[in-house]
């Protein structure tokens, strides 16, 4: 018998919404890479003209992480309470102006506190964001549509990375201005995202039922309606994440994110620094090697998702992650190639891992608290990729770079244990049955 083909959305005015909507989403992702992929690029130039300390790199270099951590359970819990729809332009518009600030700097904490309301944002927009689209889209591609955040995210970070290099390399561009390019983006993603409609979940689960049914069938399939219509209204309290029902997926969707984003983000946010450090003359241009390494790797595992399921993206990749980086922290004054490959197979598999963190969360939460778990998670995975970012510098000085790829291997392996223990397995589930207690 011919393989039969999975349907498509008939409707191509439905079908054109859930690409808008899913690359309105993905605009903001790709925002956030963007701003964090060239701060570790500037920073030399920065230490210079504005005289900065250790301490100083590594809070200007954490400080829209740091946001983030606020932002998103702040976001999240707003979204859950007052719609996706209002804050899906209010928080762009914040970021806008932040990026726009960043032209003026003249002092160490005038950029700190301006990287730190851009966190906010942005850690905002990742709960209102994904679940949003979450919610739209089929089970058949949800897993996929996700996933593709994380793609844009890596995008954003290596456009930032290349066009910084060109810029200071070829232009000799000041810093400011490299920084503040991601003012460009943000007006193209604010203005498109005028209008998006609510949540048809969302609205249902405060009882507005007929008109999130409307929305439903204005938007969505047919095949999904019924999935919709059986939305229940349930409590916004953070608390319940902490709940016996969804304590094992805040657990989960935690320890997984922080596990595959504190050894990247201490490597590639000081990438030429770590690749330097291992004998590698031309930091630079293996950094950006690598983000292009990267970038790959998620696009493997947007395509891979929905044909080979949650568990096998998620798992294997965080033990290779690991192998390669103890490979480099036993020899990391070897062979300079030797230390490139492996830094090639870590950002890979790192890749394709981190891409289900961009699935994950939307997936397992209901739809009361879903924007407060999203929120929640993002912020306990920002602790780890700010601490990773302020701390790597110093464990570089101090440690070296052999003990510091040692402690990123062991937090892989952290998340690798509980991911075989935690994860679920929501390949082709509806977004109520993905999003039932574990």
């Amino acid at each position: 018998m011919p393989a039969v083909r999975p349907p498509v959305l008939s409707d191509p005015r439905k079908r054109r919404f859930l690409i808008k909507l899913s690359g309105l989403i993905a605009g903001g992702m790709f925002i956030d890479g963007f701003i964090l992929g060239g701060i570790g690029l500037v920073m030399p130039a920065m230490t210079k003209d504005l005289g900065l300390s250790f301490a100083w790199q590594g809070l200007i270099g954490a400080s829209a992480l740091i946001g983030i951590f606020v932002g998103g359970p702040l976001g999240g819990y707003l979204a859950d309470k007052f719609g996706r729809k209002p804050l899906f332009t209010i928080d762009l518009a914040i970021f806008l102006l932040g990026s726009a600030s960043q032209f003026f700097v003249t002092e160490a904490w005038q950029l700190f506190a301006i990287r730190l309301v851009m966190g906010m944002a942005i850690g905002a927009d990742y709960a209102i964001g994904w679940p949003l689209l979450a919610e739209f889209s089929p089970a058949r591609l949800r897993g996929k549509l996700l996933a593709f955040q994380e793609v844009a995210w890596y995008i954003g970070y290596l456009v930032a990375f290349a066009v910084g290099y060109y810029m200071s390399t070829v232009f000799n561009a000041d810093w400011r201005i490299i920084l503040g390019m991601s003012t460009i983006p943000s007006v193209i993603v604010f203005l498109l995202r005028l209008g998006s409609p609510e949540s048809p979940r969302w609205l249902i689960s405060k009882g507005r039922v007929e008109e999130g049914r409307a929305v439903a069938a204005m938007y969505m399939e047919e095949s999904e309606l019924d999935d919709v219509h059986t939305e229940t209204r349930g409590s916004t309290s953070i608390f319940r994440l902490f709940s016996p029902q969804y304590r094992k997926a805040t657990i989960f969707v935690c320890v997984y994110w922080v596990c595959n984003v504190t050894p990247y983000f201490a490597i590639a946010t000081f990438a030429p620094i770590v690749l330097e450090s291992t004998g590698i003359k031309d930091g630079l241009t293996g950094a950006l090697a690598l983000n292009g390494v990267v970038v790959i790797g998620a696009v493997t595992s947007m395509f891979l998702i929905e044909k080979v399921g949650r568990r096998k993206l998620a798992i294997p990749p965080l033990w290779i992650g690991a192998g390669a980086l103890v490979i480099i922290g036993l020899f990391a004054h070897v062979s300079p190639v030797i230390i490139l490959a492996c830094f090639i197979i870590f950002s890979f598999a790192n890749a394709v891992s981190t891409a289900l963190t961009g699935v994950f969360p939307g997936e397992v939460f209901p739809t009361e608290i879903r924007g407060a778990g999203v929120g929640f998670a993002t912020a306990i995975s920002r602790v780890g990729a700010a601490a990773g970012t302020f701390l790597i510098p110093l464990s570089l000085s101090g440690l070296g770079i052999g003990a510091t790829m040692i402690i990123a291997a062991v937090i892989c392996i952290i998340g690798a244990l509980v991911s075989q223990r935690l994860a679920p397995e929501t390949k082709g589930l509806s977004l109520n049955a993905a999003s039932a207690p574990l």
